[in-house]
């Protein structure tokens, strides 16, 4: 499987590392981290000197009750830090995060890769339609609700069918409006409860189904440092383990705070096969 980013084919058949570098002061583990441009420029050098294959920006936290933002102050805390890491990096696929179309509009602009939409569409109508029409690779997440409401929306009859089932509607709606390179992300910690993640870390390989690559974002999450009674600070080896089930499980990119690691995971998995 391959995704064009700006012209150039990434080949997912080998699994790629994504690093996550969120632009958030409250972020659930390394919100307000990167407080100027000299800490941003340096973490992001640093994931694409361990292997990062793409740079994930975030300005709006995604965590459980997190707070909202006006799509201004999103832009704000964005845009500027395209345009910085793209002259300092003129090779780096920025990847979005975001649910607003106009945010993605603005930021394809000026420079970055792809989409990453946790809601799939469900938060912004125009965000599918706009995704076709900047012709760019699309990440659509599995969740229900919003970031502040998704945590008492984990009721499923079946989760893996009622996710197939949506990922299959989101797919073809995407193809109706010329999105071409698809990426679903089950969304781990979205509207699912720890018994419910590990459930759909054990199933992830019933996701193949769509016949397109999957995404994998357990890094440091509450699965981990609540099944362990750890932080998400001391969350990096249990990150480790579940990266390895989830790329044995069909994973094709893993989303991550912590780059050489996953680099070193997808290697040893490589190697195993």
């Amino acid at each position: 499987m391959t995704i064009n980013c700006k012209g150039s084919l990434i080949d997912l058949s080998t699994p790629k590392v994504m690093g996550i570098l969120n632009l958030t002061p409250d972020s659930f583990y390394d919100g307000g981290k990167y407080k100027n441009e000299n800490e941003i420029i340096k973490q992001a050098g640093q994931m694409l000197i361990d292997g990062a294959s793409f740079i994930d920006l975030g300005a709006y936290s995604s965590r459980p009750h997190a707070d909202h933002i006006s799509i201004e102050e999103e832009e704000k805390r964005i845009l500027p830090i395209v345009s910085l890491l793209l002259k300092e990096f003129p090779e780096i696929l920025l990847s979005i995060d975001t649910f607003r179309s106009e945010i993605a509009k603005a930021c394809i602009e000026a420079g970055a890769a792809l989409i990453n939409d946790i809601s799939a569409g469900n938060l912004d109508k125009n965000m599918i339609p706009t995704v076709g029409t900047l012709g760019v690779p699309y990440i659509m997440m599995h969740m229900k609700g919003t970031p502040q409401t998704m945590k008492s929306l984990n009721q499923y009859d079946n989760l893996i069918h009622e996710m197939n089932i949506y990922f299959a509607e989101k797919i073809a709606e995407a193809k109706k409006y010329g999105v071409n390179d698809m990426i679903i992300d089950p969304g781990f910690g979205f509207a699912k409860d720890t018994d419910q993640n590990f459930d759909l870390l054990r199933n992830l390989k019933l996701l193949e189904v769509h016949n397109l690559p999957i995404l994998a974002g357990v890094s440091r999450k509450s699965m981990i440092y609540k099944t362990l009674n750890i932080t998400p600070q001391e969350a990096l080896n249990g990150t480790t383990s579940l990266n390895t089930i989830a790329l044995l499980n069909g994973a094709s990119i893993l989303r991550v705070h912590d780059v050489k690691e996953a680099v070193e995971c997808v290697h040893l998995v490589g190697a195993y096969r």
